[in-house]
Parts: C-alpha cells; sequence; structure tokens
C-alpha cells in the first residue's frame, strides 16, 4: 500500500495552483486553467502543501449536494494523478519517448486537477487517499496501459453520471470542461493500444453518446486500487 504524496515536480505546481489563503479573484485565475468562466461559490482555503492530509484507515466521508460531488470527482482525480505519478517516476519497460511524453502530459492534467478541487474545497476537501496498486505491473506496457484505459474510461463515465446530480450550474460548466480532458486522455491511450479504438461501441452508445456510471457504480469499481473506504450515502441521489 502506498499513501499519496506531493513530489518535487507536484509542490512546484501546487504553489503555483494553490497558496493558504486564495481570494476569491486569485482563485478564478487558477480556474482558468480548465477555462472556467463561471463565478466559483466556494469561498476557497487552499491546504498548503507540506500538509499531507492523509489517512491510514478507516473512512472517509464525501458529503452532501454539491459539495459531495466535488468531493467525489476530487476523490478520483486523485486516484487518477497518484496513477500517473508512479507510472512516470517508473516507467515501464522500452517505453518510447513519445509515450513517456504523452503520459507525462496526462498526469500533470490529472495533478492539476486534482489540486484544483483541493483548492476549492479547501476546508470541506476529504484527506488524500491511500491507494493500492499491487495489481498492477508497472514494468509492463500491457498492465500499464490496460490500467490507464480502465482508469480514463471509469472517469469519463463517472462525471457522465455526477452532472445530473449538479444543481449549480457554475460547477456543472467546470465539470463539462474536466471531463472533457477526460475523454482526450481516454481516446489517445486507446489508441495507444490499439490504434482505431478511441471511441468504439464499449464507450460510446448507438445514439453516439457515451456511457455512464452512478457514484456507486464508479466507487466499486475504483475499490480495486483504494485501500480507504469511502463512504457516498450521503450523495444526492
Amino acid at each position: 500500500m502506498e499513501i499519496i504524496k506531493a513530489t518535487n515536480k507536484e509542490a512546484t505546481l501546487a504553489d503555483e495552483i494553490t497558496q493558504k489563503q486564495l481570494s476569491r479573484r486569485r482563485f478564478m485565475r487558477y480556474a482558468g486553467i480548465f477555462g472556467a468562466t463561471a463565478t466559483v461559490a466556494l469561498g476557497a482555503t487552499a491546504c498548503h502543501k507540506d500538509k499531507s492530509d492523509t489517512t491510514t484507515s478507516g473512512t472517509v466521508d464525501l458529503g452532501s449536494g454539491d459539495i459531495g460531488i466535488l468531493n467525489y470527482a476530487y476523490a478520483l482525480e486523485q486516484l487518477e494523478a497518484a496513477f500517473y505519478i508512479k507510472v512516470s517516476d517508473s516507467p515501464y519497460s522500452n517505453i518510447s519517448s513519445a509515450e513517456k511524453s504523452y503520459l507525462a502530459d496526462i498526469r500533470d492534467h490529472e495533478i492539476a486537477h486534482r489540486e484544483f478541487f483541493k483548492a476549492a474545497l479547501g476546508s470541506k476537501a476529504i484527506p488524500g487517499l491511500e491507494v493500492n496498486f499491487s495489481s498492477i505491473d508497472f514494468t509492463s506496457r500491457d498492465s500499464v496501459l490496460a490500467t490507464a484505459k480502465a482508469f480514463e474510461d471509469l472517469g469519463v463515465s463517472a462525471y457522465n453520471g455526477a452532472g445530473r446530480l449538479i444543481t449549480d450550474p457554475n460547477y456543472l460548466v467546470l465539470a463539462g470542461k474536466i471531463v472533457s480532458v477526460e475523454a482526450r486522455h481516454a481516446a489517445l491511450i486507446r489508441d495507444l493500444i490499439s490504434e482505431g479504438t478511441f471511441a468504439d461501441n464499449t464507450v460510446i452508445d448507438m445514439n453516439g453518446l457515451d456511457k455512464s456510471r452512478t457514484p456507486s457504480e464508479v466507487l466499486a469499481i475504483a475499490a480495486t486500487y483504494v485501500k480507504t473506504t469511502i463512504n457516498a450515502s450521503n450523495l444526492p441521489k
């Protein structure tokens, strides 16, 4: 098992995105990373990068309402960021320079997403999650890309499923812009595995729409890779 911790590169990015206190105006400037033009209604107090905010056992409660949905997205972004950090720190055997660059770009996007939610939620953010990547062979291209595919497809379906549960249209706009980035990741990973599979019928339905999953479905799948127990029972239905 391992606890999510910041690397030097993450710390630099976190410094750029978060400070101990974020003014409303400054927060919105960082929200521009995702093209968000809506006013975010959270009075954000960002956690300093030196605070681990980790949990080694027990349960974390995502909360209720829009805050619960934001924490749900934050949990998923923590998982994805931790995975790609591990991939970049220990590249699989015979990785090409192009693939290494692609995966590093995705890593940086996921770190940015994670830090954005952490800053937005402030004191209402859940702690860092303890991840379990023991089932992944990080030396194997097939294992790494198959896991990346699973994570990206899961993330897209999670945002699609959570959209209808969000009440604040500003948050909905932001979620829509983040899921579009996740979908780009999913398409790239799929084509690295098998060219031309970026939008096959396992993720796109007969109406040409991305599939969606409920939070309970997503968290059941993600539980394989997360040791921390996540309580989502208070999320909107």
